[in-house]
């Protein structure tokens, strides 16, 4: 029991003095005495982990030893209040541990009185609140990382609106490229807010995208283990979906026979940096039906050739501070893409590049 009694809490029975100090000295609180002129009397076990000091050490001395320097005018106030008979409630300040670390308080402070009922000192209980300040801190960044995304999208939304809108004179054909689109933008949300955006695996990312038309057996993946960063996961997004939404209906996935293989590489270029290769190759077993349903309807190819090259060709590749190159011919497409690898992945797993794992 460190409690002493040079300035604490009178009781003229014995036995409930020490119930109450032996409650005080089991507190996971910090609880600490001080006099009217702010000398530490009393101070227990929580008080010695929270601080770093034993009792030995701080009883007699200035509590100012745990207020950082520029903040010893707060110590001066709350001596004031309870000279006046005023208690100090959840008040959210710092303290200092006796290596010199600074710590996030919840104090409370209340006037201790004899049994004259004379304020002779006061009682201070601090709760270590850092994990709270935490998690607070993390709530706040997210929250603009949130604002940021959500705005970006929005942009993105109104990009896809306005070049599709451009393409499309049938509103149903129109309404239903829309919906497809803003579903795709939402399947890569929902791949970061599972990670708490962290980023996500480039293999999740392409299963995600192309999951709804159907053919895995004809799908093949190859490449190492990356996870992405939200800006690769949203903008390779919208290339797999355009990939996969005129496979379906034009390409490998739209015929019997037909193969889509996706494969990725991460590569040193003559620079030394480290450059990622994503190749999108499909083929397809009745090239003459594929040429003929991609060339059939002039609206829908244009469409087709007017937004889908824009991200294929433009927003993609850009967005990523690469290059990429889309060749069509009979029964067959390819899309390559070509990027600095420190765009695509997140930065401290980037060691994961050099295990090569294939599906």
């Amino acid at each position: 029991m460190r409690m002493t009694g040079t300035g604490g809490i009178f009781r003229p029975n014995a036995n409930a003095d020490a119930r109450l100090a032996a409650i005080v000295d089991s507190s996971y609180d910090a609880i600490i005495g001080k006099d009217l002129n702010s000398v530490i009397t009393d101070w227990n076990h929580a008080a010695e982990r929270m601080f770093g000091y034993s009792a030995e050490e701080v009883i007699g001395k200035s509590i100012l030893i745990l207020i950082p320097d520029h903040m010893h005018s707060e110590e001066t106030e709350i001596i004031g209040r309870i000279r006046r008979g005023e208690g100090v409630g959840s008040l959210e300040t710092t303290r200092k541990r006796k290596d010199g670390s600074l710590i996030a308080v919840s104090i409370t402070v209340s006037p201790i009185r004899n049994n004259a009922g004379e304020i002779v000192g006061a009682s201070q209980i601090a709760r270590d609140i850092t994990g709270a300040k935490e998690s607070e801190r993390r709530i706040r960044l997210l929250m603009r990382e949130v604002n940021h995304r959500v705005k970006n999208q929005f942009a993105v939304i109104l990009s896809m609106v306005r070049e599709t809108s451009k393409r499309s004179t049938d509103p149903a054909e129109f309404e239903q490229m829309i919906r497809a689109r803003i579903m795709a933008l939402s399947r890569s949300h929902d791949l970061l807010v599972t990670s708490e955006w962290a980023g996500a695996s480039l293999f999740d990312l392409v299963q995600e995208h192309l999951k709804p038309f159907g053919h895995e057996e004809r799908i093949s993946l190859s490449g190492p283990l990356l996870t992405l960063q939200s800006n690769a996961v949203q903008n390779l997004g919208m290339a797999f979906h355009e990939l996969g939404t005129n496979s379906s209906k034009y390409g490998a996935l739209a015929v019997d026979g037909g193969h889509v293989e996706i494969t990725w590489t991460v590569e040193t270029g003559p620079d030394a940096r480290r450059r990622f290769h994503l190749l999108w190759q499909e083929t397809s077993g009745a090239p003459g039906i594929a040429v003929a349903e991609r060339n059939g309807k002039e609206k829908g190819a244009a469409e087709r050739k007017g937004f889908g090259t824009v991200v294929l060709q433009r927003v993609a590749p850009q967005s990523l501070g690469g290059s990429s190159s889309l060749e069509r011919a009979p029964g067959s497409l390819k899309w390559a893409l070509d990027a600095p690898l420190e765009a695509i992945i997140v930065p401290q797993l980037g060691a994961e590049t050099d295990s090569d794992i294939a599906v």
